[in-house]
């Protein structure tokens, strides 16, 4: 019945507009006018107003500088958190800060086979760890797109610029990404084939570099080096200094102690004063190295300590001194008149899950935490806020210098990485002659490549938009 109701009122339709066909044009022509006339008007007023344009402005350096990931995620807008700090990237800008770590399908920038400047301990793959879901994710900030970085283009902007990467292991292990992120080979797929087949020599990769670093200094134990891109000029070094103030350290390189660290308050580390003016760009960070045993000293002479039960000194805590070094610093930084640009990266969050290093604690989850899921350690969270309430006194008063000092907030989204560390695979082969073999995991650096890649891609946002 519903079928020959619809046949009848189809073709009693049909017979109407046979019969009315001159009225029928006349009006149907008349709506084409209209709305071409409305098309016309919209299309010149969205042109003006549009904020989805999906070319670069050819007369931005910034955009010509960034290869835009297109990928479907990035084009759903989501208005920033209300909630987030206010953010220090610049007016008008989203924080790149806040945001989510969403799927990821294309393929690491880098592997273990193209990059030989990764360090052992955060050689995952080498070292045998057998997941590799933790590559396929990037940090996606909420509100606004985060290009990856080509390195071609930044080497230019580089060119005869110096850069610094001031603190402890977390800094080379930054550094190591940022090498290989400029070193990003240029796929041929002839000599991609060849390389692999030869697998067992990187110099077959290394002829595929659009430009590789090369080193030009080390110190005896490694933690002082340097690295030029020679084409460019371009120069980056790595400087140790885990306290940014003077301190003398007694320990191996397994980090076993002999007696409390001697920590000069008043007294900054002249292993990056001395450098300070010749780096137009540096990035500063601190933090863990401060929990550790000490005595503390201002004007040579001994105040407190932090944890040295055997001494008869007054217990001072690690929080007393952080902030006493950290303001410190900021205001050497605020009062250098320094023309570059100058970056403070706050301390970054472990992962370790039912003990700490010594204690059996481990890292094994293999995906992202949801925002939440994670909280700051007690010690972790005193850490930030000293660093975050200096910051932002300091930033106020370096905008009125003339120093151009930023934040590198990388803190919340590393927390929601706790699939990202090398855990028992800072070792190669953990568990190739015993799977139950109790071995010491590493929750604290990350893995090469990782999720510490995204640092560096908001860094050169950061620094081609400043």
């Amino acid at each position: 019945m519903v079928k020959k109701m619809m046949v009848y009122n189809w073709k009693s339709w049909w017979r109407c507009l046979h019969k009315n066909n001159h009225f029928v044009i006349k009006f149907g022509i008349s709506l084409l006018l209209v709305a071409l006339a409305f098309r016309l008007l919209y299309s010149s007023s969205s042109s003006r107003s549009s904020h989805f344009s999906p070319l670069p402005d050819s007369n931005s350096l910034e955009n010509s500088l960034l290869i835009s990931d297109t990928s479907q995620e990035n084009t759903i807008q989501i208005p920033p958190q209300e909630n987030g700090r206010e953010s220090t990237y610049g007016e008008g800008k989203c924080n790149l800060f806040i945001g989510d770590w969403v799927p990821n399908q294309d393929e690491p920038l880098y592997t273990n086979w193209t990059c030989n400047f990764i360090e052992d301990h955060q050689n995952c793959m080498m070292n045998g760890r057998p997941d590799d879901g933790y590559l396929y994710w990037r940090w996606n900030p909420r509100g606004c797109e985060l290009p990856r970085l080509d390195p071609e283009r930044f080497l230019d902007l580089m060119r005869n610029k110096t850069w610094g990467f001031i603190g402890d292991s977390i800094s080379r292990n930054h550094v190591q990404s940022f090498l290989c992120l400029l070193s990003k080979v240029k796929f041929d797929k002839a000599a991609v084939i060849v390389a692999y087949a030869k697998r067992n020599s990187l110099n077959n990769w290394n002829n595929m570099h659009v430009e590789k670093a090369i080193e030009v200094y080390h110190d005896e134990s490694y933690k002082f080096r340097r690295w030029v891109f020679p084409k460019h000029n371009f120069t980056v070094s790595v400087i140790w200094s885990p306290f940014l103030a003077e301190a003398v350290i007694f320990e191996d390189i397994n980090g076993v102690s002999t007696s409390e660290i001697e920590l000069q308050l008043d007294i900054l580390d002249k292993n990056w004063t001395d450098p300070y003016k010749s780096l137009d760009y540096m990035i500063f960070s601190a933090g863990k190295w401060f929990i550790k045993s000490a005595i503390y000293y201002e004007n040579n002479t001994i105040l407190g300590c932090h944890y040295c039960p055997k001494r008869n000194f007054t217990e001072l805590g690690f929080n007393f001194a952080y902030r006493k070094v950290t303001r410190n610093f900021f205001n050497y930084i605020i009062d250098s008149n320094h023309k570059g640009m100058i970056f403070y990266r706050t301390s970054t969050p472990d992962h370790f899950e039912g003990g700490e290093w010594f204690s059996g604690g481990t890292c094994k989850r293999k995906v992202p935490a949801k925002e939440g899921e994670f909280e700051l350690n007690q010690l972790d969270n005193i850490l930030r806020e000293i660093e975050l309430e200096e910051f932002e006194k300091a930033s106020a008063k370096a905008y009125e210098n003339g120093v151009n000092l930023k934040l590198l907030d990388v803190n919340p989204l590393s927390l929601m990485r706790p699939d990202g560390h090398p855990g028992p695979y800072r070792f190669f082969q953990p568990f190739g002659k015993d799977k139950n073999a109790s071995v010491i995991s590493d929750c604290l650096h990350w893995c090469l490549p990782g999720p510490i890649d995204s640092w560096n891609d908001i860094l050169v946002e950061m620094v081609v938009n400043g």
